[in-house]
């Protein structure tokens, strides 16, 4: 298998929304859905890809605006840690910074270190709080790749002063868990650029 992401940029935050397909099965996921549900099918439909499910790495608004448009439309799961689901379905997305409100639920819940097979890719799900307490960050084994959301970003990392946020966790779980992974893992990340672990690993040397 040869795993493909694509990247849009979405939505006034500029959040990255990336749609992974095997370039054999053509079975997609897609990663934080973040707005513009019509831009998403129309690269949906460019690719020719057949959606299968939504992973979402935490529940702020600007990674969840076209959730519920998109599992309509293509009758498909949305999945995100269990720990999240009061982020999602409350003030704490944050949707009222753009005046909204907003509540996405999912429709399943998982567990730190669970795998789940979707679109032939084995999904390892790695908690990750910090950003928020249900952060989560999805890792493809075979495929030396790794969706971290708002936990890292290239030589950069999440804020913690929203609600469920913490400084020290969102630390513990970048050396403690993401650290842990390989130099070559690639990391596509919640906003800005791509980059690896072993490009961001020495950045943590000092905390």
């Amino acid at each position: 298998m040869s795993l493909v992401v694509k990247n849009m940029v979405l939505g006034m935050i500029m959040t990255n929304c990336y749609i992974a397909y095997d370039d054999v099965v053509k079975e997609a996921f897609i990663v934080d859905p973040a707005d513009s549900a019509d831009e998403i099918q129309l690269k949906i439909t460019e690719l020719g890809v057949k959606p299968v499910a939504i992973l979402l790495t935490h529940g702020h608004f600007d990674h969840i605006g076209a959730v519920d448009e998109l599992r309509d439309k293509y009758k498909i799961k949305v999945y995100v840690y269990e720990d999240e689901k009061d982020v999602m379905t409350s003030d704490a997305n944050l949707a009222s910074m753009i005046g909204k409100r907003m509540s996405v639920e999912a429709d399943e819940y998982l567990r730190d270190l669970q795998t789940i097979i979707i679109g032939g890719e084995k999904i390892q799900v790695i908690h990750t709080p910090g950003h928020t307490k249900g952060s989560c960050c999805f890792y493809l084994p075979d495929e030396k790749v790794l969706f971290s959301g708002d936990t890292m970003f290239c030589q950069s990392f999440g804020r913690t002063d929203f609600p469920t946020g913490s400084m020290s966790q969102l630390i513990s779980s970048i050396k403690n868990r993401l650290l842990k992974l390989d130099d070559d893992v690639k990391v596509y990340p919640g906003h800005n650029e791509e980059t690896k672990i072993g490009f961001e690993r020495h950045m943590y040397d000092n905390y």
